[in-house]
């Protein structure tokens, strides 16, 4: 007999986590070629501006995973927006990425942020998800780090 819960539980979380991750690998080659290596591990990945008080004027929060740098949060002061901060805060982090031996990146943006943003830094559209939260539009987009821009 199985019994449900809805109950939030951190252990059960990560138990679940570890599970799903050694099924996954268990039936995929790929993931199964990455066990034990760089790609495998999730590293984090942060890039900050400060003004000249040392005050946060920006940054940005991401990991990589699988050769990938993933872009969590990109943030930049009003004050600081329009000069350059926020694609360089993109353009460190992809650096960082590619020494970490990332081939390509990814970022998840709604409409009212910065889809063109990033559009304007060599990403591509690939997914765009409507009503995500309702009346927004979420989109996923990516770049390829190496050979070609």
């Amino acid at each position: 007999m199985v019994r449900f819960s809805t109950a939030v539980d951190d252990e059960r979380r990560a138990e679940l986590r570890q599970r799903l991750r050694a099924s996954n690998t268990a039936v995929s080659p790929v993931l199964a070629s990455m066990r034990g290596t760089d790609a495998e591990r999730e590293l984090p990945v942060d890039v900050h501006a400060l003004d000249e008080e040392g005050n946060l004027a920006g940054g940005l929060a991401g990991h990589t995973w699988a050769r990938w740098l993933h872009i969590d949060l990109l943030w930049v002061a009003e004050s600081a927006r329009g000069k350059g901060v926020g694609g360089e805060l993109v353009r460190l982090a992809e650096a960082v990425g590619r020494d970490h031996g990332c081939l390509h990146a990814r970022v998840g943006t709604w409409d009212f942020q910065a889809p063109s943003f990033y559009e304007g830094l060599g990403y591509t559209v690939v997914a765009a998800v409507p009503d995500y939260p309702p009346g927004v539009t979420d989109f996923l987009l990516t770049k390829r780090l190496t050979g070609g821009g």
